[in-house]
């Protein structure tokens, strides 16, 4: 059932209880961990935190579990799946969870209750159009049966007899054009897969029904936003009428601390709603480097080429700054340069067909020193999310992702950040090297490579098996709804290939390496 009281039906159910937090691994989850985390603290109730990364580990963590709660809180995972058929849990035991994707249709049982933004247009169908009494089909399929007595006569009897066949006829027929209707609106709805609000929002929508909202927990919400736009959930005009929500929270945090004696201490924390460029983390990079691994100015000057490389150059020099000064860290720039840089970059970037360099987002500062965009805290805590480091398994990841969103943990922030530059430039030497070498192939419907990021990749295991990740066309215009979760398990089952569907996204599947072939021509005809 969806929880439309979130104070009520979803914070007072737990506050009391012993509560198991089942958080998935992604940055939004993350956030709204923290906020919650901080809503428990200030009441004093009593949770355990359990990342999981996948289905698998859903399932192991709810039995490791289930003997010691009866709450499950779960953020941004269960949603695609009915939770109920797959971990058999006891009929006492509920299941509250807080998501920003399509959902199951477990959703209507009482023992889940589901927490989505309700002004999010998720096209969920209603409960009429999925679920038939059968009750109604019951009754009177042995009507005329009661007087079979032999007290009336044959010919009335015939005549009730046709009369009863006639409605059973049609009972039969109305039920296969239900049932019709049905598969049709399960089709058009399961197709695709799609975010709504992010989950740190709505959690931190509930601090702030309760009073208890902070400073922090609108960074973290904030930081749940940038995540969604930054890795291309949402659409364009959905980010920006979520931030127009954010700005409005942080005008009124800033006007509520204007007069506090701290406000101007070391220790403060000042959020501020900017307009800012599309330069992954610039500030705490060169201009150089910025722009020569964000995706954005990449793509526009092909970078990957000679004639990028030339447009490049021509770009700076249309600017007018030093190339001694592009060069360095931007902290070393002149303050003169700095003081104008947004417009001198804006004005040359429209000229270049970039008329969009610059995006609404947040910045954040620490004290007097410490100043970060939000973007800058997304790509950071990813870095340390998806660490590969040596003698590190995914919970120590999460736990440093975890800590790196404290603003007392600034040493692994800057850490994350390191990571982040070295992540941001292996991504694109690689896409370049495989744009170069004709890596990237069309396979009709979608762009097929190995081992990279484009339209449909696959990524080699040690187990035998292929990681295949499936990313729809990318467009202004893109309504950001993924259609490969549902084609990968068509394919699969036209093929009986042996797939393995453990990610809460559905499209990123593990597919043994023999059944490559076979996978993908099924994929190519079911997309043509």
């Amino acid at each position: 059932m969806f929880i439309t009281d979130i104070r009520k039906e979803f914070y007072e159910v737990v506050a009391n209880q012993r509560v198991a937090l089942l958080v998935a691994a992604d940055i939004d989850a993350l956030c709204a961990c923290k906020i919650l985390q901080a809503l428990f603290h200030c009441d004093q109730v009593q949770y355990t935190l359990v990342p999981v990364t996948g289905w698998q580990d859903l399932g192991t963590a709810f039995l490791e579990h289930k003997e010691q709660f009866r709450y499950f809180v779960l953020i941004n995972c269960g949603a695609n799946v009915d939770l109920l058929e797959m971990l058999q849990p006891d009929d006492d035991m509920v299941f509250l969870s807080c998501l920003f994707m399509r959902v199951c249709f477990f959703f209507f049982l009482p023992q889940v209750k589901l927490l989505i933004k309700q002004d999010d247009d998720l096209g969920v169908p209603s409960y009429d159009d999925i679920f038939r009494d059968e009750d109604e089909e019951e009754e009177g399929d042995d009507s005329g049966n009661d007087s079979d007595d032999g007290s009336e006569p044959s010919g009335k009897r015939r005549r009730f007899d046709e009369g009863a066949l006639e409605r059973r006829i049609e009972r039969q027929r109305a039920k296969r054009e239900w049932e019709a209707r049905r598969r049709e609106i399960l089709f058009d709805y399961e197709q695709y897969e799609y975010h709504g609000t992010s989950a740190s929002m709505m959690i931190f929508e509930l601090a702030w029904v309760l009073s208890k909202d902070t400073k922090d927990m609108l960074w973290w919400a904030v930081i749940g936003l940038t995540d969604q736009w930054v890795h291309d959930k949402i659409t364009h005009m959905k980010y920006v009428t979520d931030v127009a929500t954010l700005q409005r929270h942080v005008s009124r945090h800033n006007h509520k601390n204007e007069d506090e004696e701290n406000s101007l201490s070391i220790d403060c924390m000042r959020i501020s709603f900017e307009y800012d460029l599309r330069l992954t983390l610039y500030q705490h990079w060169s201009l150089y480097e910025s722009i020569c691994n964000s995706c954005y100015t990449t793509c526009n000057f092909k970078l990957w080429t000679l004639n990028g490389q030339k447009k490049l150059q021509e770009f700076l020099a249309d600017m007018g700054l030093p190339l001694k000064q592009v060069r360095q860290k931007f902290n070393s720039m002149d303050l003169s340069i700095k003081e104008n840089l947004k417009d001198i970059i804006e004005e040359s970037s429209n000229k270049y067909g970039m008329k969009d360099i610059r995006i609404q987002t947040f910045g954040v500062h620490f004290g007097f020193k410490n100043r970060f965009l939000a973007s800058d805290m997304v790509h950071a805590t990813t870095a340390l999310l998806e660490s590969t480091e040596k003698d590190e398994n995914d919970g120590d990841n999460f736990i440093k992702a975890l800590d790196s969103l404290s603003r007392s943990n600034l040493e692994r922030l800057h850490s994350g950040i390191d990571q982040a530059k070295k992540k941001l430039i292996a991504i694109q030497q690689t896409v370049a090297s495989c744009i170069c070498t004709n890596l990237i192939l069309s396979q009709g419907p979608f762009l097929y490579s190995s081992g990279t990021d484009s339209a449909l990749q696959c990524l080699y295991t040690e187990k035998g098996t292929v990681i295949v990740v499936g990313i729809p066309p990318e467009s202004e215009t893109s309504d950001k709804k993924n259609f490969f979760g549902r084609a990968f398990e068509k394919a699969a089952e036209s093929t009986s290939s042996r797939t393995l569907h453990d990610h809460f996204d559905t499209s990123i599947i593990e597919l043994k390496m023999e059944d490559r072939s076979k996978f993908l021509d099924a994929l190519i005809t079911l997309l043509s």
